[in-house]
């Protein structure tokens, strides 16, 4: 087997536009695990979204990786291996500069929704993650201000066209302080510096004892460049950004069982 540890995105990448994932694609997660691979989904979605979702998969034991990276835990029990957030006064900074671009806001603490808007935005997000957001009546950062939780991501909706400007003014007001990316056409994302999906092919080739160049991860958006970049082998669906194409072994789209066609790969098939 040429790559021991498999992780995949999951929106885009294993799951098709209207949500399915195809059975070609769990057999061959199947076949991979049967062969001795370790296979992980690594995911921006809440813990309570992606869980789930996993038994489609055949995954009912093993580790998931939510929130770009920032939260790892047993797909089993949900106990939480890892949970890195913004400090408070990070989250407070972040959620302000887009309370002032007058944006619709998701704030996540501790695996809960909390949305500043009940609008169309706000049900599309809900039914594609399966979760129920709750919309706070007062500012978002008046309400964190309050809660002693950990705030793991603070996010954006806005139109498409929109989205790159956005990025570029929250990079340049904010600084190094954030990792900035998106994770959908409709999504801005923020997230601690040094929180990224890199960060979760650190912690499960150490975890599994697998060598980082026997580490294959595929993905679609902004967000999984860092994992790309950090496995041995790196993946991209055919309807990846062009970034993620650029630097990865293009398979076919996530309509086309991309996902069966780079874990064969990795099999060595």
């Amino acid at each position: 087997m040429k790559y021991q540890l498999f992780l995949s995105d999951f929106d885009g990448t294993l799951v098709r536009a209207d949500g399915s994932i195809s059975e070609k694609n769990i057999r061959a997660i199947a076949k991979y695990r049967q062969m001795g691979g370790v296979f992980a989904v690594v995911t921006g979605r809440m813990l309570c979204s992606i869980r789930p979702r996993l038994k489609e998969l055949g995954l009912t034991e093993g580790l998931v990786v939510a929130y770009q990276g920032g939260m790892i835990a047993d797909i089993a029990t949900g106990e939480q291996l890892k949970n890195e957030g913004f400090s408070r006064e990070a989250a407070l900074r972040v959620i302000r500069f887009l309370e002032r671009e007058d944006l619709h806001i998701h704030v996540y603490m501790e695996d809960v929704l909390y949305s500043n808007r009940d609008d169309e935005y706000l049900r599309v997000y809900e039914k594609i993650c399966g979760v129920k957001g709750i919309v706070v009546d007062e500012p978002l950062s008046a309400f964190v201000a309050r809660e002693n939780k950990t705030v793991n991501k603070a996010i954006a909706m806005l139109p498409p066209e929109e989205k790159a400007a956005l990025i570029g003014r929250m990079q340049a007001e904010l600084g190094g302080q954030y990792f900035i990316t998106s994770s959908s056409d409709f999504l801005v994302e923020a997230l601690p510096a040094g929180v990224s999906k890199a960060g979760a092919v650190e912690f499960l080739a150490e975890r599994y004892k697998i060598p980082r160049e026997r580490v294959a991860a595929i993905g679609d958006q902004l967000n999984d460049l860092p994992m790309i970049r950090a496995a041995g082998g790196g993946f991209a669906v055919q309807n990846a950004q062009e970034e993620l194409r650029k630097i990865a072994t293009v398979v076919s789209s996530c309509e086309e069982d991309g996902v069966a066609e780079a874990i064969n790969i990795a099999m060595g098939e």
